[in-house]
């Protein structure tokens, strides 16, 4: 179905100073926009193909593979590419290798963009803002590694042939990671594709079937590398993970960091895997990692190619949540990036990559491929009604959840079966390139964001473009109105988020949402919400309302002697009468690892207490929440 565009200037008039908090004042500045291609891009390719001698289907697929066609308005990536094909220009000197063991490619592999210059005749300029002479560079290129490998080149040539040239165009470090892109590029070409780039222009690749020869990757002046399951890491075999451990260790006065030992699932079951940004480049976050004073997670996705960094077992409790609870049942992935800034870092190379590694851990956890387990950062909640406010927003609005759950093999939830209505369930899904939204903020007060695809709906008090958009009490004590700041969510209702349909009133639909009736436009000729059955929790019969809580801890009577009971509080929200919201997961543990104490291996007081007292995950507002089973019951959506 094709969307209409969704560029909401009214809501400028609403937005109100917000402090934007969690984004680094060393993120990269914006860019301004460049003209126009000055051809159509799908003859950019089909031009570039011919006159380099490169089967197009090989030029659409390494394009796709690198920017997905977009040429991101002139602004590099976070290793200095450039364009639908993403040509590099770095200054070789200021890359570093924190890791130890891997070892930066050649020089000249960061400086693509002037070997294409050399190649074409075309001025570096231009191979940067111009995607036309761009996809020109790229098929130079291309070309010339098909020729240095003694291999025949021609746009006539078997695709199949172009293995290897299509291997040293990721310019990897070694053939693990060549071949990496390479089987990239050729399951993309044979699943072809079409979609309108971000200057709205249509590319269609049809699929190609072919068989390529891997063995041309053995031509490549490439160490081999280590496959990771050669390697000890946690990661499917195709990728070329790394083992860079956070350190547990003991400082200070009895201190120790930066993560617990334990024996999941054992000690507690996996149910989330949390999608973090970094909020920093890749060199500074191994730093931090490596720092016994701070925090962990699992695994570090570098933006540029999508390699990986595995630094806490997948048993042990990795400390990157901001909420206990959700640390002892989730794996964190870090992925260079600012949430404030968006697609120039959350590159193809991440997305597919981080969509592998999802994959593995959640087949291998029996994790649910859903909104409601893969979630971002942003859906953890507060732990009480004073940490709400504090936690954080990444990874932001324009991470691509719905490009995201494609590469996953589990699309988020998007035709008109059921009808939207009253009391049934709805899947948002607004769209991403064409759902620009109006944010604000992004480099400083009072500014507005650069327009790009985000990944969310905006949530209004009134089925009205005028007015204010939802409050939060969480995030706004003093009872105002959420506001367009890019660090509040506040307002808004995510890609793959569900919500209970209170109202409908023409093209307008009211859902419950942090207690109260929230609106969001939905056009049957483009909707960006369809209905889907599921479970709701409602308030019990002799209940007026019911809080909700940050955390499913276990009741008092579950601790045993010399373990504190933890408290369990509300949040500042509850569920008032006649509400009702969709439930994330009915079967989650309600428990306590309690890991207070250094050892070498978990210890006898490393203990989970267990409770009795059943909660259920449900969708509440931008972020998830816990309810007590004592207080709802569990219906059918109707």
């Amino acid at each position: 179905m094709r969307r209409r565009p969704k560029i909401l200037a009214a809501l400028a008039a609403v937005a109100l100073p917000m402090a934007v908090s969690g984004v680094s004042s060393g993120g990269p500045p914006a860019v301004a926009a460049t003209p126009g291609p000055s051809a159509t891009v799908a003859s950019a390719f089909s031009d570039a193909a011919a006159k380099y001698g490169v089967p197009e289907s090989v030029l659409l697929a390494v394009s796709y593979a690198e920017s997905r066609w977009d040429d991101h308005q002139g602004a590099s990536s976070t290793d200095g590419g450039y364009g639908p094909m993403h040509l590099t220009a770095v200054d070789p000197t200021t890359v570093v290798d924190l890791s130890g063991e891997r070892k930066i490619a050649k020089a000249s592999s960061l400086r693509t963009l002037y070997k294409a210059s050399d190649l074409t005749g075309l001025d570096p300029v231009a191979l940067r803002n111009d995607p036309t002479a761009n996809i020109a560079g790229g098929a130079a290129l291309l070309a010339s590694y098909q020729r240095s490998l003694g291999l025949p080149a021609g746009a006539e040539t078997s695709p199949a042939s172009w293995y290897g040239a299509v291997a040293s165009y990721a310019e990897a470090s070694d053939r693990v990671g060549a071949a990496e892109f390479a089987d990239d590029v050729y399951s993309i070409m044979a699943q072809g594709a079409a979609r309108t780039t971000n200057t709205g222009q249509q590319v269609v690749m049809p699929a190609v079937a072919v068989t390529p020869d891997k063995t041309q990757v053995s031509k490549l002046a490439l160490p081999a590398g280590v496959k990771a399951s050669s390697s000890g890491v946690e990661c499917p075999p195709t990728l070329g993970c790394e083992w860079l451990p956070a350190p547990y260790e003991e400082f200070g006065a009895g201190d120790y960091g930066n993560h617990d030992l334990a024996n999941r699932p054992k000690t507690g079951k996996i149910d989330y895997i949390i999608i973090h940004d970094t909020e920093g480049t890749w060199p500074g976050v191994l730093n931090l990692v490596q720092d016994p004073t701070y925090v962990s997670w699992q695994y570090t996705m570098r933006s540029s190619d999508g390699h990986i960094w595995q630094h806490v077992k997948a048993n042990d409790v990795a400390w990157h949540a901001g909420n206990w609870y959700v640390n002892m049942h989730s794996i964190g992935i870090e992925h260079e990036g600012f949430a404030a800034t968006g697609a120039t870092w959350y590159t193809e190379s991440l997305y597919r990559n981080s969509a592998k590694l999802v994959r593995y851990l959640a087949a291998k956890n029996d994790i649910p491929l859903d909104r409601a387990h893969i979630i971002g950062h942003d859906q953890v909640p507060g732990t009480i009604p004073s940490t709400v406010r504090g936690m954080h927003w990444d990874p932001g609005p324009y991470w691509d959840w719905e490009h995201y759950f494609d590469l996953l093999g589990a699309p988020i939830y998007g035709h008109s079966v059921f009808p939207v209505r009253k009391g049934s369930i709805v899947t948002i899904k607004p769209g991403f390139s064409d759902n620009v939204q109006v944010i604000t903020n992004c480099t400083g007060a009072g500014t507005t964001c650069t327009p790009q695809g985000t990944n969310f709906v905006y949530l209004r008090q009134a089925p009205d473009d005028a007015a204010p958009l939802v409050k939060d009490l969480g995030l706004h004590p003093d009872g105002t109105d959420s506001t367009t700041v890019v660090s509040d969510i506040g307002a808004r209702a995510a890609a793959g988020s569900q919500y209970v349909v209170a109202d409908v009133q023409g093209d307008w639909v009211g859902v419950w949402y942090l207690g109260a009736l929230a609106w969001f436009k939905s056009p049957a000729s483009a909707p960006d919400a369809f209905a889907k059955p599921g479970l709701v929790v409602k308030l019990k019969a002799d209940k007026t309302s019911a809080p909700v809580y940050g955390r499913a801890y276990p009741e008092q009577s579950a601790y045993p002697a010399g373990i504190p009971y933890q408290t369990v509080t509300p949040l500042q929200y509850t569920i008032g009468d006649g509400q009702a919201y969709p439930v994330g997961d009915a079967s989650i543990e309600t428990d306590y690892y309690r890991a207070v104490t250094f050892a070498t291996e978990p210890p006898a007081d490393h203990v989970q207490v267990l409770g009795t007292d059943r909660y259920y995950q449900i969708w509440f507002g931008h972020r998830m929440a816990y309810v007590r089973a004592a207080d709802v019951d569990l219906k059918p959506a109707f």
